[in-house]
């Protein structure tokens, strides 16, 4: 059986549709004597006559060994059409590709990579998983999105710098930058210290500033509630900001600050030595094009 190849088996269908050898050859473009070669091969593979040959005018006819090839012949056949779609889907874009998130790149960044995706390739199979763990692992993952560099034998690109602004109520501070110093002991509100936040409030440290925490929570809208509730100010990066329309709330103000702590870092991951599907290839270039999009403005504008 393991001699069976599939153009054996096309033959096989072909003569059976056509009723002749000559009428297999000429729909599979091939020669009469090609035709009989390969029915010859198949015969050999199963070890009998698959085919009566009444010679003359006469349909060929299938011998009972025949009959039970091609039954199972033609699944097979099927079987390799719908493997050949499937490449060529794949090939195309239509596979499936699983990204890993956190919040401010689900909130900005994702939803145009996604929508764009799915009008290029409707029929594409997109997974998205959004954790934001102290030690993030890439694992089955096709690309992951984190702020900072992921550990392990990955391989990356940065897609943007995002900086730390200030977001308070409405006259609680002068309007235009806001001096670091002026955050030290002050009430504030913020995310857990997982992620880039550590680093974020040492950086204040280092500049003097030890704002008093009265609250941390890993949820924008519900940080900027508090913001609004006068409960405390909050540091988050630009894409935060953005995510939640901040700029557009009239109980609400932006500041940038001075000096200006380093930004944080979004990068996109996948595994080293990865060959990329078109579909993951594609992802990648959109998340470049859309986080260059979302970048945001020059400090002082």
């Amino acid at each position: 059986m393991t001699d069976i190849e599939l153009r054996h088996l096309a033959a096989m269908a072909a003569i059976v549709e056509e009723g002749s050898f000559g009428g297999a050859a000429a729909r599979l473009g091939y020669t009469q004597s090609t035709v009989s070669q390969q029915v010859a091969a198949l015969e050999r593979a199963v070890g009998g006559l698959v085919f009566d040959r009444p010679g003359g005018p006469k349909r060929v006819r299938l011998t009972p060994l025949g009959s039970v090839v091609l039954d199972h012949g033609r699944g097979l056949l099927a079987k390799a059409e719908a493997l050949a779609d499937a490449v060529d889907r794949f090939k195309a874009g239509d596979g499936r590709i699983d990204i890993g998130t956190f919040q401010s790149v689900s909130n900005v960044i994702l939803p145009s990579v996604v929508r764009r995706l799915r009008d290029e390739h409707p029929g594409c199979d997109i997974r998205l998983s959004e954790e934001e763990p102290d030690q993030p692992r890439i694992g089955d993952l096709d690309l992951l999105f984190y702020d900072g560099r992921v550990d392990g034998d990955v391989e990356y690109l940065k897609l943007l710098d995002d900086p730390y602004l200030l977001v308070a109520g409405a006259g609680a501070f002068p309007a235009g930058p806001v001096p670091l110093e002026r955050l030290d002991g002050a009430p504030m509100v913020a995310w857990p210290l997982t992620c880039d936040q550590p680093r974020m409030e040492q950086a204040l440290a280092r500049s003097g500033a030890r704002p008093q925490f009265v609250f941390r929570t890993a949820v924008n809208d519900t940080l900027l509630s508090m913001v609004r509730a006068g409960l405390g100010s909050a540091v988050l990066p630009w894409l935060a900001i953005r995510g939640a329309d901040v700029p557009s709330d009239g109980r609400l103000r932006v500041h940038e600050l001075r000096p200006s702590l380093p930004p944080r870092e979004i990068y996109l991951h996948w595994r080293a030595g990865r060959t990329h599907s078109p579909l993951a290839a594609r992802a990648i270039e959109l998340a470049v094009e859309v986080a260059s999009e979302v970048a945001p403005p020059p400090a002082g504008t």
